[in-house]
């Protein structure tokens, strides 16, 4: 396929709809459940940062099978590209459902190992949030495959419409559940169950069907036959991605037990700006989606020159919408903080974090976190593991006790050292596109 500006549009609309609406789930979540009390939203936060470090497992993973996929597309082997999808399914469920029994068995040392002593009040809405929630993970899985492998294709009007199911679902759940039958937390994590197991239904019932005519499709899914070097070539990417992932994320669980130890005004406060971070600013990340695409099917094509021109054109598209959004925000930062039940304290912080976020995000973020994907699409995951890495534990972990605790900044200190970590990861995967090392990596081979 051709990637002129017009198909690019076409592609990236859509993802950038689906991310606003992926991130409202957790944001109807957390307004719904802040009707019920300050510990209520700091116990489904502390829970969504535990959730976010597995899920990035299967995110991973799937990007992993985007890849392969997109780079058999680009060469016009559809029959191994089917292969690879199928292959990408199958691990998917396996590594969810083995998480998911690891969470349910070890919910009560996780949370303690995490985040020590809190409020008897916070953790008992924690275990509940996170029992409940952990029953989604296969789901999710699924739910990820499938629209990596729908993005894959160029179709990402599919994973659009199937968000935006979901989040009407999730929103009718919520209101069921917390204003009608009274179950707080269990029942904000009850609707993200039901959501999560809607949208993979429809995703791999679409996949799964012989009345469409996709070039990817999972016929023959159960067969069962299981390719030992398509998975190795899946996780080839996908492990160096989960890792990088996984350590960026139990990176941010240490600076949130950090947080915890200044009082729930601070957990509270850092929950409220990081759903608003993410609403945001998470639409930038659809041009990071867009490039396993688009570069994965230049680079099996074996066409580097327009795998980077795209990127080119996928980054300022990034900046201007992130530009655009960042304004917006600052401008309106008060009326959304007013929209969550906040005490003074933590109101006054949010409108501090907020002020960073809006002054730092234009600056880096897309450099930070999109043109990784560019790297991933050739094969290059290994230094994105590298150079995350070492960014978020030497910098933002050692950096965040640093200012906090030894310089007295508190809760701001931790802040200040998530931007340090932004900075290093831009100049680092900006130093590594420059040098044009990711040309020489191979995913698939003849």
């Amino acid at each position: 396929m051709e990637w002129d500006n017009r198909a690019i549009l076409r592609l990236i609309w859509p993802l950038v709809i689906e991310q606003m609406l992926l991130v409202t789930m957790g944001i109807v979540d957390t307004l719904m459940v802040s009707s019920v009390g300050e510990y209520a939203v700091s116990g489904v936060s502390i829970v969504d940062t535990i959730n976010l470090l597995l899920i990035t497992l299967f995110g991973s993973l799937a990007t992993g099978g985007a890849v392969v996929t997109s780079q058999y597309i680009g060469r016009g082997d559809y029959p191994n590209a089917r292969k690879a999808a199928r292959q990408l399914v199958y691990a998917g469920l396996a590594v969810s459902l083995t998480v998911m029994a690891a969470a349910l068995i070890l919910r009560d040392q996780i949370l303690a190992l995490i985040y020590g002593h809190i409020d008897r009040d916070v953790m008992r809405a924690a275990r509940t949030y996170f029992f409940i929630t952990a029953l989604s993970y296969p789901f999710l899985a699924l739910y990820s495959a499938g629209a990596a492998l729908f993005r894959s294709m160029g179709n990402s009007r599919i994973t659009m419409l199937v968000s935006l199911a979901v989040n009407i679902v999730n929103i009718a759940g919520n209101a069921i559940f917390i204003f009608v039958f009274r179950i707080g937390v269990a029942g904000a994590a009850l609707s993200t169950l039901l959501s999560c197991a809607a949208a993979s239904w429809i995703l791999m019932g679409m996949l799964l069907s012989r009345r469409k005519a996709l070039p990817l499709n999972l016929l023959g899914f159960f067969k069962f036959r299981v390719e030992p070097a398509m998975i190795r070539t899946i996780l080839g990417i996908g492990i160096p991605g989960g890792l990088e992932a996984s350590m960026v994320q139990l990176g941010k669980l240490c600076t949130s037990r950090l947080l915890a130890g200044f009082g729930s005004y601070a957990i509270a406060a850092n929950a409220v700006c990081m759903m608003i971070n993410s609403a945001a600013f998470m639409p930038t990340s659809a041009f990071g989606l867009g490039m396993i695409t688009i570069v994965g099917q230049y680079v099996g094509a074996g066409d580097y020159v327009k795998a980077r021109g795209k990127v080119v054109t996928l980054m300022k598209m990034a900046y201007t919408l992130i530009i655009g959004i960042s304004i917006i925000t600052y401008v309106f930062r008060n009326p959304l903080l007013r929209l969550f039940n906040l005490s003074p304290e933590a109101q006054a912080l949010s409108l501090q974090y907020l002020w960073i976020l809006c002054l730092i995000n234009p600056l880096v973020w897309p450099v930070s976190s999109c043109l990784p994907n560019a790297l991933r699409a050739a094969g290059d995951a290994r230094y994105c593991l590298a150079a995350g890495a070492s960014s978020m534990w030497v910098l933002r972990v050692s950096s965040a006790f640093l200012l906090s605790l030894v310089f007295k900044m508190g809760p701001m200190g931790v802040y200040w050292a998530m931007v340090a970590d932004w900075f290093a990861r831009s100049f680092l995967f900006y130093r590594r596109w420059l040098g044009g090392r990711w040309q020489e990596k191979r995913v698939i081979r003849d």
